[in-house]
């Protein structure tokens, strides 16, 4: 692992994350939600730093909230996002030259995946709205969503892990 990453690890106090990298959460609003779909109250938005070491990545998963990924430091990122029609490849960065961008929002329930694009680390936020709780979090198999999504076959196993 990158020095650099190892020491952010710590100052940070991240631990690990189920999905691959690292995050500790950093808000979490008083405000609670009532009557939502989501089977609970919900904190009305949360907020992580999540941190992904070279050569790690975030296997594809999905949340019940809309996510707001921003870029704070290292290399860029590749937020990959997929559905039953399309892959599509957000690269969250400090090149905007080169068509990075330093925030983008996934919708609530639509499948993600991240990777550093570079040797060290990317360093992001997450802000979850309604707020994240992890009876909200699905990590599919591999299995499944080859099942689901043979089309995306070579993306799935690129960034799944089982």
């Amino acid at each position: 692992m990158d020095e650099t990453a190892a020491k952010l690890i710590e100052r940070l106090g991240l631990a690990a994350h189920p999905e691959g990298g690292y995050f500790r959460e950093t808000y979490r609003a008083p405000l609670t939600l009532m009557g939502l779909p989501h089977g609970g109250p919900r904190s009305a938005l949360t907020s992580i730093y999540f941190m992904l070491p070279a050569p790690s990545f975030s296997a594809f998963h999905r949340v019940r909230s809309d996510e707001v990924w921003h870029h704070y430091d290292g290399d860029p990122l590749e937020l990959h996002l997929l559905d039953e029609w399309e892959h599509e490849v957000v690269v969250l960065g400090r090149d905007f030259a080169a068509g990075q961008v330093p925030q983008h929002v996934v919708r609530a329930g639509l499948l993600q995946a991240a990777v550093p694009r570079g040797e060290r680390y990317s360093l992001c936020g997450c802000d979850v709205a309604p707020g994240f709780d992890f009876s909200d979090f699905e990590l599919p198999s591999r299995a499944e969503l080859l099942a689901k999504l043979p089309q995306h076959a070579s993306i799935v196993e690129r960034l799944t892990r089982v």
